[in-house]
């Protein structure tokens, strides 16, 4: 087992106490088996040395809610778009649209874990659709995936007048569900130690209750995570008032869907949000009673005109929320950045929420949600996942506190090294397990054949559907 020694970190942020804390000129020690030492003078053997000054060493960052099956396809296509009998929501109209074909999802999932590592990322939590090269990518990548196939009992479909209608298959949903324990199976085998199941029932409001219900008994049985998309948008909310009389926390609870092994996917629109009916203050306390968790994904929501209310909010209830970066782009710290933003804008407030919190969030909180204690945090003992950032980078300086000049400035352009499990997965800015620049090759010819494939089934073209910025002259 090799060791690997960075000598004399300029910055380090350790684990100390239940928090994380700067400490200074600080040698860190690792293997394969986790963190052997943080602290002055290392003078234990070291096959590997590296210089650590002018280097800022920080755990690696835990997203838990990202889709790498069609969604590096749609950069560029619908930031401008929503439907405005939607609340403004592009999800139901939009995001169905492209698909990625089974020559694109290798390319897919290729440039959202190289561009997750390039930001810090070391674990991440993919909800997609099963094809033949998926759990072969994540290994390849060096990182820790927790792979989730999704399935469901309904499909969104809009009306022309743009209402949103549910189509129901239950044996679609049951043959969907019985697919994806298969992947489940086939997971457990995994002998890297690095990739694991979710139990992933879409959407809230695409499943029945108790197909969710036995979903739970399913990932419970087998001792893996649930997680589920809800509570994300008020055409949602609208539904299961409509079917049930209640949104969808109350539901959630009255049917056992909760706990410390469940991850609810956005979790915006609580009964406190002021787009809901209620106008109470319930929900929050149901899930820190519960101690489900959050997956918070600001940007997404953001181009759409929505958000959490707020994430301080929710932190102040005790509730565990994780980050993630759901769509595009697949950048952690842009994502801390727009949650910090967006958290003090809704609120009102500068100090509704610090970097700090949002650190322990993308750290911690992504942890906990994932069972893994081990993770998001730098002690002897802990999984030797690390990221090394360059204090040195124009984007960096001056450095008076690294994590601000990191997440407020400088994001992706100063990380240069990446470990998982004492293994370096990415090296001056380059994954090495990914072939990365074939998938970019790909990537063009993909989207288009996307585009080919919307504007064949809409009978228009695909500039009627989310024309260009700026006019296109001949």
């Amino acid at each position: 087992m090799s060791t690997t020694l960075i000598r004399r970190a300029e910055w380090v942020i350790r684990w100390e106490g239940g928090r994380h804390v700067y400490v200074r000129d600080m040698d860190v020690v690792f293997d394969e088996a986790g963190i052997l030492h943080i602290g002055p003078g290392w003078h234990g053997k070291a096959e590997t040395e590296i210089d650590g000054r002018g280097r800022l060493i920080m755990p690696g960052l835990v997203n838990i809610h990202c889709h790498s099956g069609d969604e590096p396809l749609a950069k560029g296509l619908f930031d401008d778009a929503g439907t405005p009998q939607l609340w403004g929501n592009a999800l139901y109209e939009f995001s169905t649209l492209i698909d990625s074909d089974a020559d694109a999802k290798s390319a897919c999932q290729t440039l959202m874990l190289s561009e997750l590592l390039a930001s810090g990322v070391t674990s991440c939590l993919d909800i997609a659709g099963d094809h033949p090269n998926w759990q072969t990518v994540a290994g390849n990548s060096g990182m820790r995936v927790w792979l989730a196939p999704g399935f469901r009992q309904a499909r969104w479909r809009l009306t022309e007048g743009k209402a949103l209608h549910y189509d129901w298959d239950e044996q679609a949903g049951e043959d969907a569900r019985a697919a994806a324990l298969a992947v489940l199976d086939r997971l457990a085998e995994d002998k890297t130690g690095r990739l694991t199941g979710v139990v992933a029932p879409s959407q809230i409001d695409t499943c029945r209750p108790d197909f969710l219900a036995a979903a739970l008994d399913e990932a419970r049985r087998r001792g893996l995570r649930l997680t589920v998309h809800a509570a994300q948008t008020m055409a949602e909310v609208t539904e299961l008032m409509r079917r049930h009389g209640k949104g969808p926390i109350p539901l959630l609870h009255e049917i056992g869907v909760e706990g410390p092994d469940v991850i609810l996917g956005h979790g915006i629109c609580l009964d406190h949000h002021p787009l809901t009916r209620e106008r109470s203050t319930n929900d929050l306390a149901t899930l820190a009673k519960s101690r489900t968790n959050i997956a918070h994904c600001p940007v997404t929501f953001a181009r759409s005109g929505q958000g959490m209310e707020t994430l301080g909010h929710y932190l102040r209830a005790g509730v565990n929320l994780g980050l993630g970066t759901d769509t595009i782009p697949f950048n952690m710290l842009e994502e801390m950045r727009e949650a910090i933003i967006q958290s003090r804008c809704r609120s009102g407030d500068f100090a509704d929420v610090t970097t700090a919190d949002l650190f322990r969030v993308a750290t911690t909180g992504g942890a906990t949600a994932l069972g893994r204690e081990d993770l998001g945090r730098l002690y002897p003992g802990a999984a030797a996942d690390l990221v090394s950032v360059d204090l040195r980078a124009p984007s960096m300086k001056p450095v008076h506190d690294p994590l601000r000049s990191l997440i407020h400035a400088a994001a992706e352009r100063a990380v240069r090294d990446v470990w998982v499990a004492g293994r370096q997965v990415l090296a001056d800015g380059r994954a090495t397990g990914l072939d990365t620049e074939s998938a970019l090759a790909e990537i063009d010819a993909a989207q288009s054949r996307a585009i080919r494939t919307a504007e064949n089934q809409r009978g228009v073209s695909f500039d009627s559907i989310a024309p260009r910025s700026l006019e296109t002259l001949a």
